[in-house]
């Protein structure tokens, strides 16, 4: 995914329910007022041409430019001290003073009051790169005319901001209702794509609700093939009646340019922030520290729990002390409803947790071992995203390596399953726990070997840490043996063990049993 805004540099870088209710003090009104905009618009869908249209949209739409400093430190010269240190350039062997440099970045916004209020993304008006500042942020009018804007309120999470400039009698546009568009709907894009000035693309929207991957509680999207590409970035998408009813945000290609996937954040999700900005307010979401494991729940991990497949979010792991560790949720759960809104690949865990008050109680309905259950977890505050990654921590280390033997688990290592598992673990000792890089309080067996023609064999190796077998804590071979021969009778032909490697984060990977 990459943000659609672009961003150029000086020495450095380059050699959007119900409509938001505004009350001007006059008879002034705005651009997509009902019956300004159907006049020019058939109704049966696409008019012959835009043009009506965007004469009338177009001039509340408007540029965003940030001025930024950067500082950057100076390589090291490896000559410095030698008689050959000033022909490379001098400086310091530990490298000389930071140098700064002058950057920017333009997107896209639009004016929502006659007084100057607009609305961007959040990423638009952010440091571009590492060490850069923001100094100011311009915003110019389709006339040309600039104005130094001031930040009301920003908010990463939904990629939102709101900035105000000082004019008056602008012209301006309003949200529309989001939730009543419609795959196949035609869409017109307006933006400033790769600075070029006011620039307008047409398409039709391809999903509604788009989950993009990157979780929390605003991954869901309007996606459209209209073209969109960098520098579009906070511009508005319209319907054909001209109400915004998404913002443009991001663009899924390779290249960074436009190949007809493009997301919008939807008016109905912009709404409520941007009024909670004009207030003066902050964002606040739920949050209940739990670890979701990626992707959805597959075949094979659905045969080793027991339940249906795609049916919830299974539980990764939980934050000590966190409230969900609180409200009694595990490591290995599957959240199937949260107060009675069910989890799907649509409305995923992350998106329905967020949207609960801070402070009040959500219900999960829970799948354990296959068995149904209730936690009641009181909802805190979401933490801030730098804040997320420190709970977090860790590396981010995959699996999928093979037996690399440079390991130190000498200990004497028997066989789990009878071989149904096609590995052999041993204790996990503190020694072993230092040799392999894992925290010295984690708990479980480590692998010692894995047999080739089993399922593990290509996706586990030595040195890898077994923490529970569907669900249940493992510190013995014994104990795996158990667990893989109580599951072989219940009539699973997998199981689900809990896998850490080194210190990377824990995760839920489902095996087949041999024999």
């Amino acid at each position: 995914m990459r943000y659609a805004y672009a961003i150029t540099g000086a020495l450095l870088l380059g050699g959007a329910t119900a409509t938001i209710a505004l009350q001007p003090g006059h008879a002034q009104s705005a651009q997509n007022e009902p019956g300004a905009i159907e006049a020019v618009i058939p109704k049966s869908g696409a008019p012959l041409s835009f043009a009506d249209m965007v004469a009338k949209l177009q001039p509340a739409v408007v540029n965003i430019s940030t001025k930024q400093t950067i500082v950057q430190k100076q390589q090291a010269n490896p000559f410095a001290g030698t008689p050959f240190g000033d022909l490379f350039g001098g400086g310091a062997a530990q490298g000389g003073a930071p140098v700064k440099r002058e950057g920017q970045s333009l997107g896209s916004g639009f004016l929502i009051s006659p007084d100057g209020y607009v609305v961007t993304n959040n990423h638009v008006i952010s440091p571009g790169a590492q060490g850069a500042t923001v100094d100011s942020i311009a915003v110019t009018l389709s006339n040309h005319k600039e104005y130094i804007a001031k930040v009301i309120g920003k908010d990463q999470d939904s990629d939102l901001a709101l900035l105000k400039i000082d004019a008056t009698n602008l012209p301006y546009v309003k949200f529309g209702d989001s939730s009543r568009a419609r795959v196949g709907d035609w869409v017109v894009a307006i933006g400033e794509p790769f600075g070029l000035g006011g620039t307008v693309t047409a398409g039709i929207i391809s999903s509604i609700n788009r989950v993009t991957g990157q979780g929390g509680a605003y991954d869901r999207f309007i996606q459209t093939d209209a073209s969109i590409n960098q520098g579009n970035s906070g511009g508005p998408m319209f319907d054909m009646n001209g109400n915004v009813i998404g913002i443009n945000s991001q663009i899924f290609s390779q290249s960074g340019g436009n190949i007809g996937i493009g997301f919008a954040i939807p008016a109905a999700t912009a709404k409520p922030i941007i009024q909670t900005f004009m207030k003066g307010g902050t964002i606040e979401r739920g949050y209940i520290g739990v670890q979701i494991q990626p992707g959805t729940i597959d075949d094979d991990t659905a045969a080793a729990l027991g339940i249906p497949k795609n049916q919830g979010e299974l539980i990764a792991d939980t934050t000590a002390g966190g409230p969900a560790a609180k409200g009694g949720v595990r490591a290995g759960d599957v959240v199937t409803k949260v107060n009675g809104q069910a989890v799907t690949p649509e409305q995923t865990l992350s998106y329905l947790v967020s949207n609960v008050a801070p402070g009040s109680t959500a219900r999960l309905d829970i799948l354990r071992n296959g068995k149904p259950a209730i936690a009641n977890v009181t909802v805190a505050t979401r933490p801030s995203a730098d804040k997320l990654a420190e709970i977090v921590g860790g590396d981010t280390q995959g699996f999928g390596g093979t037996d690399n033997g440079d390991d130190d688990t000498s200990s004497t290592a028997a066989p789990a399953a009878g071989g149904m598992l096609g590995m052999a673990v041993q204790p996990l000792t503190p020694g072993i726990a230092r040799a392999i890089g894992v925290d010295a309080s984690t708990q479980g067996v480590v692998i010692a070997s894995v047999d080739n023609a089993s399922d593990a064999y290509g996706k586990l190796k030595r040195g890898d840490v077994i923490i529970s077998v569907n669900a249940t804590p493992v510190k013995t071979a014994a104990d795996v043996d158990r667990l893989v021969q109580s599951a072989k009778a219940a009539g699973r032909p997998q199981v689900l063990l809990q896998v850490k490697r080194g210190s990377g984060p824990a995760r839920f990977l489902p095996f087949k049993l041999k024999g």
